[in-house]
């Protein structure tokens, strides 16, 4: 067990005791951060805090971390939405609020843990945590995923992803009236150099690549088709904030004002294909995007 002792300095007023944490503890997630300060191994000036807790200066912040102990990640009932399945690959639409697999302080009710108990194993290359995840998408964006059920078509799945001939398609409501009915944006993307729990666009960072199009304008927002090239943390996130247009809900990247009571941004991965791995045939998938998004373009479509 180890503890750790931080003094707020001015710069950092007014932010959460998350945030605030997750700066400092850069190798940790910010639900394992939410869950060290819901154990109460988290005192700000001696008293126990809640996430939510903005942090003034001077405040003394002391975190005990608890030792790390072996953990083997178990199959869990929990519902999942099939889209297909074979002796290779599972191809599931991941709802929104779901992470996809488990992370220090997070070990259960992960995509991961669904898919044990569904398909019984999984591939071993990414190791007990990642097992079967060929890619990820974000906890709070929803849509297809697919995993691999085996070594070989991990591999196989893998090579297209570092080539860049799997196809990901994604839909977006984002903020403000985009001028242009399509756009490429290339720029670089790594971890923000002040902010450890954001992505930026960074000098220096990896190479990355959004395709966008218009699929219809409203009064304050854009729906957006976007094809990742690429594929870095937060990319469709990161490069839309960029240009001035961050997705509707967002709460990293986006407004701090949000208007629709959402529980996440409004990014959906609605197409994926690729070559089955034994078949060597292309196949592709869609799921359409969730209601509580259709909700909101209803909403900002009636402003029009």
């Amino acid at each position: 067990m180890k503890t750790k002792v931080f003094l707020v300095g001015s710069e950092d007023e007014k932010i959460r005791l998350d945030v605030f944490l997750c700066s400092r503890l850069p190798h940790k997630s910010r639900n394992y951060v939410q869950n060290l300060i819901e154990d109460k191994r988290v005192k700000v000036n001696e008293s126990i805090k809640k996430s939510s807790y903005k942090v003034t200066c001077e405040d003394n912040i002391t975190v005990t971390i608890p030792d790390p102990v072996e953990t083997s990640i178990k199959g869990e009932n929990i519902p999942i939405d099939v889209l297909y399945e074979d002796g290779d690959v599972i191809v599931v639409n991941k709802p929104q609020g779901m992470i996809v697999h488990p992370a220090p302080g997070v070990y259960t009710g992960t995509l991961v843990n669904a898919l044990l108990y569904h398909c019984g194993d999984l591939s071993g290359i990414n190791g007990v945590m990642r097992p079967g995840i060929v890619h990820r998408i974000d906890k709070d964006t929803s849509g297809v995923l697919v995993a691999a059920k085996n070594d070989f078509a991990h591999n196989k799945l893998a090579e297209q992803l570092k080539t860049h001939s799997m196809t990901r398609e994604y839909i977006a409501l984002v903020e403000g009236v985009l001028k242009e009915d399509s756009g490429t944006i290339d720029k670089p993307i790594a971890r923000h150099p002040r902010d450890k729990i954001k992505m930026a666009v960074v000098s220096g960072g990896k190479r990355a690549v959004t395709h966008y199009r218009v699929i219809k304008r409203f009064k304050n927002n854009t729906l957006i088709k976007c094809i990742l090239e690429t594929g870095r943390t937060h990319q469709i996130r990161v490069h839309m904030a960029y240009i001035g247009h961050p997705l509707v809900g967002d709460p990293v990247y986006g407004y701090r004002k949000q208007r629709f009571n959402l529980n996440g941004q409004l990014l959906h991965a609605k197409k994926l294909g690729f070559i089955h791995p034994s078949t060597g045939k292309y196949i592709e998938f869609e799921a359409d995007i969730p209601d509580y998004f259709k909700r909101v373009i209803d909403i900002v479509d009636s402003k029009n």
